[in-house]
């Protein structure tokens, strides 16, 4: 699959922009501030429904407009699918396919992209939000129904906390909070299929990353995932110790839902005490290592970068194996500058096979030659159309006969 037109309304800092793609390398080039990584964020919000820049939509929409529209015509050999969304300041969002509407969540269904950028290395480096955040948003495109077991989840997890909050100002014993059992039930379902989802995917990526880290080192640091989960008594956050669980045989071990179960029946009074539930998938973590030793503490700069390439390469390579319509856009967003000339290679030839790749750099020498087949320049919020590889010294801005597009407030 591919963008073979990328259309934005009120986006960001643009007003309105028109740009042409097609299959193969593209670079978006400008300085910092352009509106280059603006162009890219649109494509990953269709496959994400979320932005890697921020948490909220609003950020999103132009400076004194009331939406902002996202269109995307994609393709995959001769068929053609026409994906927008429309991201209202007021109001749920709404999406639209061939122009007919759909939930907003059928989009991951259509649009697969994987995004890699600056703010990956907290994939490695960063909180456990980070980590559940890449995991879950990989399981979103492979199987889109999950989110709205996630959105559920979420629902069911605030009104948990709720109930918690008012029992502890209440001064309510635990044996006494029996309305919590129903919400517990709830909660039970829904998180033991996340934490199943995550647990399937963790293993499923193993062997995928450890690939990609050696395409792009070319050393065996033995990359590893290990799922770190709160019903087992690890937590994320570090505010719960070790806690007794029901045992289990090792001929029929415990059912996740049945540890979920027992972790929430130890941790009630604790619970209380502190008015949030203290296990569940959102206090899960999945542990980095290399060479036996956390990344996060022990990774040298170089090899968290590798690592968090190494990770959003695998995804690309489940979700190429997933797909009926083809490969996933692979984008790339101002990643060269930050790696040695080796690494800037060999990730050059370990995404060779992609059938799209869109990479944006401040500068256009960053960029390893087999990928500058096409670029696009942007200027002041303004694209300008693509030149070939062989005329990488025209200057952006400086053809009259280029077609410009005109935009507000520059941003990204």
């Amino acid at each position: 699959m591919h963008v073979a037109r990328l259309s934005l309304t009120d986006y960001r800092n643009y007003e309105r922009a028109e740009l042409e793609l097609g299959p193969g390398a593209t670079v978006l080039v400008g300085r910092n501030g352009q509106g280059k990584t603006n162009l890219v964020e649109s494509i990953g919000y269709l496959a994400t429904l979320g932005s890697h820049r921020v948490s909220g939509d609003q950020a999103l929409i132009r400076a004194g407009a009331d939406a902002a529209i996202v269109r995307a015509l994609l393709a995959h050999g001769d068929r053609e699918l026409l994906v927008e969304l429309q991201l209202n300041r007021q109001g749920a969002n709404r999406a639209q396919l061939n122009r007919s509407p759909v939930k907003t969540r059928e989009l991951p269904r259509y649009a697969h992209s994987v995004l890699f950028a600056p703010e990956d290395l907290a994939i490695v480096r960063g909180e456990p939000g980070v980590r559940r955040r890449m995991l879950d948003e990989l399981l979103v495109q492979r199987a889109p129904r999950l989110g709205g077991v996630m959105a559920d989840y979420e629902r069911v997890l605030k009104q948990r906390n709720t109930l918690l909050k008012s029992a502890r100002a209440r001064g309510l014993a635990a044996e006494k909070l029996t309305t919590l059992d129903i919400w517990d039930e709830r909660l039970i379902a829904l998180g033991s299929e996340l934490i199943d989802q995550r647990l399937a995917l963790i293993a499923e990526l193993g062997d995928p990353v450890a690939a990609a880290y050696r395409s792009i080192v070319d050393a065996d640091h033995r990359p590893e995932l290990r799922a770190v989960l709160s019903i087992d008594g690890g937590d994320a956050d570090g505010d719960v110790t070790e806690f007794e669980t029901a045992p289990s045989s090792p001929l029929q071990p415990a059912t996740t839902a049945e540890r979920f179960a027992a972790a929430l029946g130890a941790l009630r009074g604790r619970e209380l005490e502190r008015g949030v539930t203290l296990a569940g998938p959102h206090r899960d973590d999945v542990l980095l290592l290399l060479n036996g030793l956390p990344a996060k503490g022990y990774a040298s700069h170089g090899e968290s970068w590798s690592f968090a390439l190494a990770l959003r390469l695998a995804s690309a390579e489940l979700l190429r194996r997933d797909s009926s319509t083809g490969d996933p856009v692979l984008v790339l967003d101002d990643v060269f500058a930050e790696l040695d000339r080796l690494r800037r290679e060999r990730l050059a030839g370990a995404i060779a096979g992609f059938e799209q790749v869109l990479v944006t750099a401040a500068v256009l020498e960053d960029v390893p030659a087999p990928l500058v087949a096409r670029i696009v320049h942007i200027e002041s919020g303004r694209i300008v159309e693509a030149t070939q590889a062989n005329d990488r010294d025209v200057e952006s801005g400086d053809d009259d006969e280029t077609s410009e597009r005109e935009s507000g407030q520059a941003d990204g």
